[in-house]
């Protein structure tokens, strides 16, 4: 079976360049929109595919990189300076005749497939005859597409090298994606021979209904007559459906189409029709829950082909194993997470619903240890900047106080500027300094207060330094708690009760202002 071991493509889409190395089972694109998650699968596929129909359909001017169109236009208007577009797919090392060679831009002996988006030389006059009369005009009518191997033999969607099948779920219940859904998977089955004899005796059987069934109603018609199509846009793969329990899986609800495609594809049948490659656009449409943890259930089960997933979810992100993943900027800045320590993906994989996602499509993040903290920040985040969250560019995110440490490897490869705010826990040397030396680096830092004996959590923190405040909302004469034994025993509720009537008087404890500071330097 062959694997994409990596792509290097130029001028495609948002990107100017880029290169990715691909791991052999599982790749998950993650990112946030805009970053270019979508247009890697595209570039996979289209490559894969060798079709001309495909590419043209789409149109050279939605794929060839805008900014290479735009430096174009800002200098000499002359053939030679026109950009090419170009996508290369690296195999692994067979060394397939046919397949193997150098015919790619860095030069390699190696098996793979290469598109190219280029200026028809043979119109070179008509090009630049076209761009002296107007500059503007960018001559996307005079490029051509290719498809060649490494070897340099070119090759079609007749035979493809490489088996693949794509699933957008944005496009789930298009009648288009549907039939291309069904005819991949029917080629996917079915071998070329076998193909053949299926849609002869399909057409055969469209001649007998014409002349045994219509015969009775044509022989009363004069010059015009009832036929039936055999052309091949009504052919067997056209006409094909999926179904479950009878029902075509078209009439079904968005959620279960997706599903039921993606399982299928996922079959362990596939290892028996060889299919290589499996391309998932956002598989957490239209899912619950439930059929979310079904689907990853049966990714993670998936043997003998290559999945690359682009998604939007932190579930599917951490569940299917966090090193997997390849972190895409909207800069077009890459990270990958394969160097991450196996105990903390495992956490991730098996801890209860997380923020990773948000986490890792962040800049600067604080983390907090509790609900309270994370109720009451925004209000005191807003009272010592004097601007807000959202305005900075600031993720708050909650998590338990054993997992900081996760976090913070995860920071540690991503470069996320990180605050950590947490208790003390009545040792503040141990607790906040010695236990993450291992994780001390410039752009992460954990914050505490330092007396270990009189300010040991947040709300201990939080009553001294606002005695007056949280008296008056806590101290009632039906209830037997003093206010701050009340906050210590009612942790989420006091913090949200001191937000509704006392939002702007809070003052942060003074460690909360450092970092309120420090995450913005």
């Amino acid at each position: 079976m062959p694997t994409i071991e990596r792509m290097v493509l130029s001028n495609f889409k948002k990107f100017d360049s880029l290169e990715l190395e691909f791991d052999p089972e599982l790749n998950l694109l993650i990112g946030d929109n805009e970053a270019g998650k979508s247009s890697v699968l595209l570039a996979l596929e289209l490559v894969m595919s060798g079709s001309r129909s495909r590419v043209e359909t789409i149109g050279i001017e939605t794929l060839l990189n805008a900014d290479a169109v735009r430096a174009f236009q800002a200098g000499p208007c002359t053939v030679d300076r026109l950009p090419e577009l170009f996508v290369e797919v690296y195999l692994s090392a067979d060394k397939k005749p046919g397949l193997n060679g150098k015919n790619n831009s860095k030069i390699l002996e190696r098996d793979g497939l290469r598109m190219s988006f280029e200026p028809v030389l043979d119109f070179s006059k008509d090009i630049a005859e076209a761009l002296k009369e107007d500059p503007t005009n960018f001559p996307f009518e005079y490029y051509g597409v290719q498809f060649y191997t490494f070897g340099g033999e070119a090759y079609s969607s007749v035979k493809r090298h490489v088996r693949y099948l794509a699933i957008d779920s944005s496009r789930i219940d298009s009648e288009y994606a549907a039939r291309e859904y069904t005819r991949s998977v029917f080629t996917m089955h079915a071998d070329v021979g076998n193909r053949s004899r299926l849609e002869n005796a399909y057409r055969q059987s469209k001649g007998e209904f014409k002349n045994a069934q219509l015969r009775e109603l044509n022989d009363k018609l004069m010059d015009y007559k009832f036929g039936v199509r055999t052309s091949a846009k009504a052919n067997l793969e056209s006409d094909l459906v999926i179904t479950e329990d009878e029902i075509p899986i078209e009439s079904k609800g968005k959620g279960r189409q997706c599903f039921i495609k993606t399982e299928f594809a996922l079959s362990k049948k596939g290892v028996k029709s060889g299919l290589d490659v499996l391309l998932l656009e956002e598989p957490e449409n239209h899912l619950s829950h439930a059929t979310m943890h079904q689907l990853i259930e049966r990714i993670a089960q998936s043997v003998n082909k290559q999945l690359f997933i682009a998604t939007h979810s932190s579930l599917i992100s951490a569940r299917l194993d966090l090193r997997k993943a390849i972190l895409l900027g909207k800069r077009g800045q890459q990270a990958r997470l394969n160097k991450l320590p196996s105990d903390t993906a495992k956490f991730f994989m098996k801890a209860p619903d997380n923020n990773v996602l948000e986490f890792a499509l962040s800049r600067k993040v604080i983390l907090v240890e509790g609900d309270a903290e994370f109720i009451l920040l925004d209000a005191l985040y807003q009272k010592h900047s004097g601007s807000t969250l959202k305005k900075d560019g600031v993720h708050v995110i909650s998590v338990g106080g054993t997992s900081f440490k996760r976090y913070l490897d995860l920071a540690k490869l991503l470069d996320v500027r990180t605050a950590v705010i947490r208790d003390n826990d009545g040792d503040y040397q141990k607790n906040c300094v010695d236990n993450y030396a291992e994780h001390a680096m410039p752009h992460a830092k954990v914050f505490a207060d330092a007396d270990s004996k009189q300010r040991t959590t947040f709300e201990i923190c939080l009553y001294e330094d606002n005695k007056a405040v949280c008296d008056e909302v806590f101290r009632t004469p039906k209830r037997k708690l003093e206010p701050l034994a009340y906050m210590l025993a009612n942790k989420a509720d006091a913090a949200f009760d001191l937000l509704l009537a006392k939002e702007t008087e809070l003052v942060a404890p003074g460690y909360i202002q450092e970092a309120i500071k420090w995450i913005n330097e």
